[in-house]
């Protein structure tokens, strides 16, 4: 698959792969069937052999890799539970930092407070990263902001469409949700810093249409017509490489001013739900440290380290 996927469009015939892969021809011919019924778009030309057609859509570690300039282990699968549970599982197994687990649907994905992430195949990126930081308790909780970020990054990148978050964790694009993060930690007990983190990202990518209870929520990165070739692989390897430059800047704080910018929620009023908080706020700012600071209908003041808003209209 890797010569494939390094070369779209271009011929390989099947006394050249069988040569290169020590295998019978036969046997060549037998794979390319496979990656058809696994949905790859292939040609076959009599005299040329064979070639993967630019316009294939299917998700490949070669596919991705090829857009990354190294340091990542990627993996992908056709169907999972949860991303996040794969990566916890290689974590155990020893796996290294950066190792992505990249799936093309999912059966239990998940959101924060356990919420279920809609994620049906061939639409989405739909993505796990496993970190092992040096950081602080404190500082870990930058690790989705720069998440929330360095999928704004992307997008800008890939698309060219610039997208917003909404505190904490959601990124907007014209209104709509496209994105959602969840990023689960585990700490080492005596010395109250990271060991681990396992950051799940679930891009909403091509234009479909949305179960009912989605509808006017749920948006995607490309409306119709506009997906390039290849364009999941290019958003999810754009997104790996900034959330790894934007975790970089954890402790200088280099990727908060452009959360701070992005945000979608200051100036505006809100509905708050953060712990035993709950009502109508005006947004004043979001401090060094990316709580919300908010003003409630009493006046007074408050800073959110944590739970949800939603916008009023």
């Amino acid at each position: 698959m890797r010569e494939l996927e390094g070369a779209r469009g271009e011929y390989f015939s099947g006394e050249q792969l069988a040569a290169r892969f020590g295998v019978s021809r036969n046997a060549v011919w037998k794979c390319m069937r496979a990656l058809q019924g696994q949905g790859h778009l292939l040609s076959r030309v009599q005299n040329r052999g064979y070639a993967l057609l630019p316009e294939s859509d299917v998700l490949t570690a070669a596919g991705v890799e090829k857009f990354l300039h190294g340091g990542f282990c990627v993996h992908v699968l056709p169907s999972v539970g949860s991303t996040n549970d794969e990566v916890k599982a290689l974590a155990a197994a020893g796996a290294p930092a950066w190792t992505a687990v990249l799936a093309e649907s999912q059966s239990a994905g998940r959101g924060r407070f356990d919420r279920a992430f809609h994620s049906p195949a061939g639409s989405g990126v739909y993505m796990s990263i496993l970190l092992r930081p040096r950081l602080t308790a404190a500082e870990s909780l930058f690790i989705t902001a720069c998440a929330a970020v360095a999928v704004c990054d992307a997008i800008e990148s890939v698309a060219g469409k610039y997208a917003q978050i909404k505190w904490v964790n959601d990124v907007f694009l014209g209104g709509k949700k496209v994105c959602g993060i969840l990023t689960e930690a585990s700490f080492d007990a005596e010395s109250g810093t990271l060991s681990r983190a396992v950051v799940g990202i679930g891009v909403n990518v091509k234009y479909r249409e949305f179960p009912a209870e989605l509808q006017g929520v749920a948006g995607s990165v490309f409306g119709a017509g506009e997906y390039p070739a290849e364009g999941r692989a290019r958003l999810a390897a754009a997104i790996l490489e900034a959330f790894r430059r934007r975790c970089e800047g954890i402790p200088s704080r280099g990727f908060f001013a452009a959360y701070k910018a992005r945000s979608l929620v200051l100036g505006r009023k809100v509905t708050v739900l953060s712990g035993s908080l709950s009502g109508e706020a005006e947004v004043l700012d979001i401090d060094e440290n990316c709580f919300l600071v908010v003003r409630f209908a009493d006046g007074s003041v408050r800073h959110l380290s944590g739970g949800e808003v939603s916008i009023r209209l």
